[in-house]
């Protein structure tokens, strides 16, 4: 590698990544008022819901294996891979279900804008506070 290629590969690894506005809706527990906040593209969603306070559950340590962290997609998923196999198993047992669900442990941010709607109930009988 010359020395001009270094420096380049360096500069970009350095630079910030580009960001997602992302608008939550309102949630009577999780986020009465909404939420707007800017997201790092290629992170998980539900970290990125997590790091600016919205406290969504993820029983399964994020690794999709539990459907707690389930979200409504309401605009914006064009810009985002669609769901896998994996993720589209665990739907199944998403409280309700709709075609903008996703699992946000499976969902890298991307795109100019999103906006998440957080389901009324979860799968979980019991939440951890």
């Amino acid at each position: 590698m010359t020395a001009d290629a270094s420096t380049t590969a360096a500069a970009a690894a350095a630079a910030p990544r580009p960001m997602t506005e992302v608008t939550v809706l309102p949630h009577p527990e999780l986020c009465p008022a909404g939420l707007v906040f800017a997201a790092r593209q290629g992170r998980k969603l539900v970290d990125e819901l997590l790091a600016a306070g919205i406290a969504i559950e993820h029983a399964c340590e994020k690794v999709c294996a539990c459907a707690t962290c389930h979200v409504h997609v309401r605009s914006g998923a064009a810009h985002l891979a669609p769901a896998d196999d994996e993720e589209e198993d665990q739907l199944d047992e998403a409280w309700g279900l709709d075609a903008d669900s996703r699992l946000s442990c499976c969902v890298k941010v991307k795109g100019p804008a999103l906006v998440i709607a957080l389901p009324q109930y979860t799968k979980n009988h019991a939440r951890e506070k």
